[in-house]
C-alpha cells in the first residue's frame, strides 16, 4: 500500500505521539544564531524528558532563525500536550508549587542530562541510537554519545607542542580540548542512588512514509481499536484522497469498524464504489458504512439519522445485500433492528422487490409487514417458500434463526443437538464451550464436545480462542462472583453471584490444552519472520490480554484492564492529579478523592475536599477548586504516602474522580487525570518526567475509578471503570459502599487470572517462532534459558517456559547482536538484552517505554500480539 499525505499540525502531533517523529521544513543553511537556538531548544526538551537525535538536530540547525523558532515552539507545544503539561496546574493552596531556578542554556542542558544519567545509565546515543552502557555525556556540550561514535567520528588536532588534543562533537561540531589521557566526559555523579529514574525519549527526524506506515498498521489491526487508535485512524483517513482508494486500500481489512471508516467515503464516488462491494461481506458491514457516512460511529451503539442515498447507490447496496445468504441476512438485521428499520427508510427495499426479493423478504420479517393479496404479498410468499427457516404466523412472516435453535437445544439440555448446530460456527462453539461442558455432566471431556472442539479450533478467531482459554482457567476455581462488562462507550461493570458449579479440573484442563496446542500450531505455521532468540519478561503474567478496548480511556500508557503492576518503592509517594476545563457558561466542579478500606473491604476513611488530610498527612489533598474557567482550567492534587497508610490499617486504596454537580465528562472540552511518582515530600508541580500514567476523562459518566491499590501486596490493579450515579452533589463518602462492593468484585475477578495473559501469548509466540534459545527474566538475578529438543512438540516447549520448569541454562545476558530477536517486556530497559540496539531484525512488545525503543525492531502492541492468532 503506497500513499502520500500532506503534513498538517494534527498529523504531526499524531506521528510525534505514535512514532516520536518530528517533521522539519527544508532549511537555508546553518548559522551561529540557529546553533545557539538549537541549544536552547535542547535544554527545553531535556526538561521534558526528550532529546534530539543527530539527524534531527542537524536538520534544525539548517533552518532560518524564524523557522527554527516556529518549529521549536510547535514541537514543545506538542510534547506538552502529549504529557498534559501545556495547561496551568496551580492548586488551591499557594504552598504547593515548586520553584525552579534559571540557568544558562548550556549549563541547564548539561545539568538535566547529568540528572538523567545519574538516575538511569542506559540512555540513547544521539548519533546512532545505541543504548549501550558506554553511552555518556560529552563535556561541555553534554550531548550523549557512545564510545564507538566518538572514536569513529571525532577529529583530532594537535597544538605545536603536542601537549593537548582537540576533539569535535559529531552532534554539534563544538570543539573542546583535553589534557593527557583524560577522556572528555561530563561528570554525572556516578554512583548516586538514583536507579530507576526516567529514560530520555529520543526524537527522530520524520520520514515521508511514516504516516502511511501508521495507516497500514491500524488497518491491519485484528483486535478492536481503543478510542485513541480510532481517532488516529479517522485523522489519517481524512488526509487521503478517496478517489485514489484503489492505491492505498490494503488487500484485506480484518476489523469491521475500521473497514466501515475506510469505505464510507467511497460510497458516493462511482469510480471506486465497486471497492465497497469487494470488501463488505456481511449485512452489518453495509449498515456500518451507512452509519459512518451519516456522521455516526461504526460501533452502532447510537446510530444517527441516516442521510438519503442517490438512486444508483441505493440500487448498488440492494444488489449487494441480495447476494448474501438469507439466514445470515435476517440474523444480522435482527441484531440491530432499530438501525435497520432506519436504513429501510432510505433503501426502499419494496420498490425493487421483484429484483431483490431476498432483501424484501428480510425487511418484511424485520418490520412485521402484513402479507396481503397484492403483488408484493405474492412475491414475499413465493420467496418465503424457498427458505425453510421462514414461518407464516397469521398474516405476518417470522424467521426461526440459528441462534434461536441453539438456545432451544441448550434449554432442554440436549448437548448433542446444540453441538451439531454449533459446529456450523466455530467462534460460537468456543463462546459456549463452558456451558456445553457444564451441561454434559461428564467428569472428562465428552467425545462429542471434544470432536467438535477439535474441528472448530482451526477456524475460530483470536477473540473466541483466547476467551475460551481464559474461561477454562477460571471455571475450575469455585467461589467467585461473575463480573460483566457490558458493551458501551464507557466501561461499566456489574457482578452477580456465580451459582454455576465449577467444571471438573480434568475437563477444563484438557479443553485448555487443546486450545493452547492450536494457538502454538497457528503461530508456528503463519508466514513471516522467525527468530533466532527470544527474551520474555515473566511479569507479563500480570497483564491480561486486552478486552473491552472500545471503551478504554485514551491514555499515555496502554495498560490492559485488570493488569496488576507494582507500586512505587518505599522512597516514593503517589501523587494523583486531576485537571479539567469547563465550557463557557457552564460551571463544572470535579473532585479528586480516595476511599480507604481494610482487609475485609470495610470502609475506614477517605481523603477529599471534605477531609483534606488523613492520618496526619498519610493522604493529603491540595484543596477544593469548584470551577475551571478557560483558558487555564483547574488542577487538584492528592498525595499518598503508601507506607504510612499501610501502618494505619489501610489495605485497599481506591482513587475516584467525581463530577460534583453532575456534568458528564464528555461535555468538558478538556479533562484528564493520572498519577506521578515523587520523592519524599516534594512540593507539588506538574513535572512530565515523573508522570507514570495519564488518561482522559470521557463518556457519559460522572464517577470514574481508574485503579485499586493493594498496600499489602504492593500492587496496583488497573480497573478503568465508571460507576452509576444518581442525583447531584456527588462525593466519595456517599458512594463508599458502592465503591467497596465494586472493588471487592473486580479483584475477585482479576486475581485468579481468569483471562488469557500477555505472558501466555509471549510464551506461545516464542515457542512457535523461535529456532534458538528462549530466555526468561524476572525469575531471579539471572536469565532462565530454554532450548527446544529436536523432537519436542512446540506446545510442550511453551508449557515448560510458561510454567517455569527447570531451565536448560542460566546466564547473565542474552546476546542479540546480529540476530533476529523477539522481545516481550514490561519495561523497555536493556537489562539482560545485551546488543538489542545491534539486533539484525525482530519484534518488540513493551508496556513502558525505555532504551529498547531505539533498537531496530518492529514495535507492536498487545492487540497486535493477539492478532497473530488469526487463522490462516
Amino acid at each position: 500500500m503506497t500513499t502520500t499525505m500532506t503534513m498538517t499540525d494534527d498529523l504531526a502531533g499524531l506521528l510525534l505521539r505514535r512514532r516520536q517523529s518530528v517533521y522539519v521544513p527544508e532549511g537555508t543553511g546553518r548559522s551561529a544564531v540557529t546553533d545557539a537556538g538549537t541549544v536552547v531548544l535542547e535544554a527545553e526538551l531535556a526538561d521534558r524528558g526528550h532529546l534530539l537525535t543527530a539527524p534531527l538536530r542537524r536538520a534544525l540547525t539548517e533552518l532560518s532563525a524564524d523557522d527554527l523558532a516556529a518549529t521549536g515552539r510547535k514541537l514543545l507545544a506538542d510534547i506538552d500536550a502529549l504529557m498534559g503539561s501545556d495547561r496551568r496546574h496551580t492548586p488551591l493552596f499557594a504552598g504547593f508549587p515548586a520553584e525552579t531556578a534559571y540557568r544558562p542554556a548550556y549549563e541547564r542542558y548539561a545539568f538535566l542530562v547529568a540528572q538523567h544519567l545519574a538516575a538511569q545509565p542506559h540512555q540513547p546515543c544521539m548519533n546512532c541510537g545505541s543504548t549501550k552502557a558506554s553511552v555518556r555525556a560529552l563535556d561541555p556540550c553534554a550531548h550523549l554519545l557512545c564510545d564507538d561514535c566518538l572514536g569513529a567520528k571525532r577529529d583530532v588536532w594537535f597544538c605545536c607542542d603536542q601537549c593537548c588534543e582537540w576533539y569535535e562533537c559529531p552532534i554539534c561540531d563544538k570543539r573542546y580540548e583535553t589534557d593527557g589521557p583524560i577522556d572528555p566526559w561530563l561528570d554525572t555523579g556516578a554512583g548516586l542512588d538514583g536507579d530507576g529514574g526516567p529514560v530520555l525519549r529520543a526524537l527522530r527526524l520524520g520520514e515521508p512514509g511514516d504516516a502511511a506506515a501508521e495507516l497500514t498498521a491500524l488497518l491491519a489491526r485484528r483486535t478492536p481499536l481503543n478510542p485513541q487508535d480510532h481517532d488516529d485512524l479517522v485523522l489519517l483517513l481524512g488526509h487521503l484522497d478517496p478517489a485514489a482508494a484503489a492505491q492505498w486500500l490494503p488487500a484485506a481489512i480484518p476489523l469491521r469498524e475500521s473497514k466501515a471508516l475506510a469505505l464510507a467515503p467511497l460510497l458516493d464516488l462511482p469510480a471506486v464504489r465497486p471497492l465497497v462491494e469487494r470488501y463488505a461481506d456481511t449485512a452489518t458491514d453495509v449498515l456500518r458504512i451507512l452509519v459512518v457516512r451519516s456522521g455516526g460511529d461504526p460501533d452502532l451503539l447510537e446510530p444517527p439519522r441516516l442521510r438519503g442515498l442517490p438512486r444508483p447507490v441505493r440500487r448498488a447496496l440492494l444488489a449487494l445485500l441480495d447476494g448474501f445468504d438469507f439466514p445470515r441476512l435476517a440474523e444480522d438485521m435482527a441484531r440491530h433492528p432499530r438501525a435497520w428499520k432506519r436504513a429501510g427508510e432510505i433503501l426502499h427495499p419494496f420498490e425493487q422487490a421483484h429484483r431483490h426479493a431476498r432483501v424484501a423478504l428480510a425487511f418484511a420479517v424485520l418490520r412485521g409487514t402484513r402479507v396481503g393479496d397484492g403483488a408484493l404479498g405474492e412475491l414475499l410468499l413465493a420467496e418465503a417458500a424457498r427458505h425453510d427457516d421462514v414461518r407464516i404466523a397469521g398474516d405476518r412472516l417470522r424467521v426461526v434463526t440459528w441462534q434461536a435453535r441453539v438456545e432451544e437445544a441448550l434449554g432442554r439440555w440436549d448437548v448433542e443437538a446444540a453441538v451439531r448446530l454449533l459446529r456450523e460456527r466455530p467462534g460460537e462453539l468456543l463462546r459456549r464451550l463452558d456451558l456445553l461442558l457444564a451441561r454434559s455432566g461428564s467428569a472428562t471431556l465428552p467425545d462429542t464436545v471434544g470432536e467438535a472442539l477439535a474441528d472448530a479450533l482451526p477456524h475460530s478467531g483470536p477473540g473466541p480462542l483466547l476467551g475460551a482459554y481464559g474461561r477454562m482457567k477460571i471455571r475450575a476455581v469455585p467461589g467467585h462472583r461473575r463480573v460483566f462488562f457490558p458493551r458501551g462507550r464507557v466501561t461499566k461493570a456489574y457482578a452477580v453471584e456465580d451459582h454455576r458449579p465449577p467444571l471438573p479440573v480434568r475437563t477444563a484442563g484438557r479443553a485448555g490444552e487443546l486450545i493452547e496446542a492450536e494457538a502454538v500450531r497457528r503461530l508456528a505455521g503463519r508466514k513471516g519472520e522467525r527468530y533466532d532468540v527470544a527474551v520474555l519478561d515473566a511479569a507479563l503474567a500480570d497483564l491480561p490480554v486486552p478486552f473491552a478496548e472500545r471503551a478504554s480511556a485514551a491514555s499515555l500508557v496502554a495498560v490492559p484492564r485488570g493488569s496488576s503492576l507494582p507500586v512505587p518503592a518505599d522512597s516514593e509517594n503517589l501523587r494523583l492529579f486531576l485537571h479539567w476545563m469547563q465550557s463557557k457558561g457552564t460551571r463544572v466542579d470535579l473532585d479528586l478523592s480516595v476511599a480507604l478500606y481494610d482487609d475485609l473491604w470495610r470502609f475506614i476513611g477517605l481523603c477529599d475536599y471534605t477531609h483534606l488530610e488523613y492520618a496526619g498527612g498519610a493522604a493529603r489533598h491540595s484543596g477544593d477548586l469548584t470551577s475551571a474557567p478557560a483558558p487555564h482550567g483547574a488542577t487538584e492534587y492528592l498525595d499518598l504516602d503508601l507506607p504510612r497508610l499501610a501502618h494505619t490499617g489501610v489495605r485497599f486504596v481506591v482513587p475516584a474522580v467525581f463530577s460534583y454537580n453532575d456534568v458528564p465528562f464528555d461535555e468538558l472540552p478538556d479533562a484528564f487525570t493520572g498519577f506521578m511518582a515523587v520523592r519524599g515530600k516534594e512540593r507539588a508541580v506538574y513535572d512530565p518526567r515523573t508522570v507514570r500514567q495519564r488518561f482522559d476523562l470521557a463518556g457519559d459518566a460522572k464517577l470514574m475509578v481508574p485503579m485499586i491499590v493493594d498496600l499489602r501486596a504492593r500492587r496496583a490493579w488497573w480497573t478503568d471503570v465508571t460507576l452509576a450515579t444518581a442525583g447531584s452533589h456527588h462525593a466519595v463518602g456517599r458512594y463508599r459502599k458502592q465503591i467497596g462492593r465494586m472493588g471487592n468484585d473486580l479483584l475477585d475477578t482479576f486475581q485468579p487470572c481468569g483471562r488469557a495473559t500477555l505472558w501466555d501469548l509471549a510464551c506461545w509466540t516464542a515457542a512457535a517462532r523461535t529456532d534458538g534459545d528462549v530466555y526468561v527474566r524476572g525469575r531471579g538475578h539471572v536469565l532462565w534459558g530454554y532450548r527446544r529438543a529436536e523432537d519436542e512438540p512446540r506446545a510442550d516447549f511453551a508449557l515448560r517456559i510458561r510454567d517455569g520448569w527447570e531451565p536448560d541454562v542460566l546466564c547473565a545476558e542474552a546476546e542479540l547482536t546480529g540476530r533476529a530477536a523477539l522481545l516481550a517486556l514490561l519495561h523497555g530497559d536493556l537489562e539482560g538484552t545485551d546488543g538489542a540496539q545491534d539486533a539484525a531484525s525482530g519484534t518488540v512488545y513493551r508496556l513502558y517505554p525505555g532504551p529498547v525503543d531505539a533498537a531496530p525492531l518492529e514495535r507492536i502492541t498487545a492487540g497486535d500480539l493477539a492478532g497473530r492468532l488469526e487463522p490462516a
